[in-house]
């Protein structure tokens, strides 16, 4: 198991961080999609194929980890993540370069660099990103300029089978990613900013994405995203009471 040499250190630095004003600055001028959801929504499927189109920057994270072998692939720098050490990711928060980060079982740190919205805004592009409800909401706190969207399955029993279909699963597991997406879900129901997406099919809701991050918005699908939701979670409120 990993330890971060500097634990104390990053501790300190996050316990009341903020970003500075010229990251501050970057995040408002530039177009920024925060892609939400419960797992196993579609959302990673839906990012790669907006990549493809060339008007949007994925945002590679930061993180003080090393790179995993994922099926038989060693991960990249750039491509997964930007791999850094403790005393870069260090001074990139004394800088107040980073727009959020997080230490993750005491044994990583990952956040957001402004050098990736930099990126973006040179390539004159659209970012986008797949963040926790958390990550949202310290990224919105910082810029009202952000667009965070949620993305659903089109049901309950829909969304079960594609759990199912991701192969074995123990009863813990899926209860663990159970209980998560119910909290998932109260958090976003909560907050009156979201943009909640219903992944029907992936050309219809990847079309739907892109006007909702240019300004097209249709308020009956916002209505009925957010019904979504709310049944969503009330079939979860059921299903984890009966175990």
């Amino acid at each position: 198991m990993n330890k971060l040499d500097h634990i104390a250190d990053f501790k300190n630095l996050l316990s009341d961080y903020q970003a500075s004003d010229r990251s501050i600055k970057i995040l408002n001028e530039t177009k920024f999609v925060l892609l939400a959801a419960i797992s196993s929504a579609g959302r990673n499927t839906m990012i790669r194929q907006l990549a493809q189109s060339n008007k949007y920057h994925f945002i590679v994270s930061d993180t003080t980890r090393k790179p995993r072998v994922n099926d038989g692939i060693l991960e990249q720098d750039g491509r997964e993540y930007w791999f850094k050490t403790e005393e870069q990711f260090l001074e990139g928060l004394r800088q107040g370069k980073y727009l959020e980060a997080a230490i993750i079982h005491n044994q990583q740190v990952s956040g957001v660099s402004i050098d990736e919205l930099t990126r973006a805004k040179k390539e004159g592009k659209i970012a986008i990103s797949d963040i926790d409800v958390q990550g949202v909401d310290a990224l919105y706190a910082q810029s009202n300029s952000c667009i965070p969207v949620f993305v659903l399955p089109p049901s309950y029993a829909e969304w079960r089978q594609r759990l199912k279909n991701r192969g074995h699963m123990t009863d813990n597991e899926l209860q663990n990613r159970l209980e998560s997406a119910k909290k998932e879900l109260r958090f976003a129901l909560d907050k009156q900013y979201y943009h909640f997406l219903v992944n029907n099919s992936l050309d219809e809701s990847t079309k739907g994405l892109d006007k909702i991050a240019n300004g097209q918005i249709d308020s009956s699908h916002e209505q009925h995203g957010r019904e979504v939701a709310q049944q969503i979670l009330e079939e979860l409120r059921t299903s984890t009471q009966a175990h």
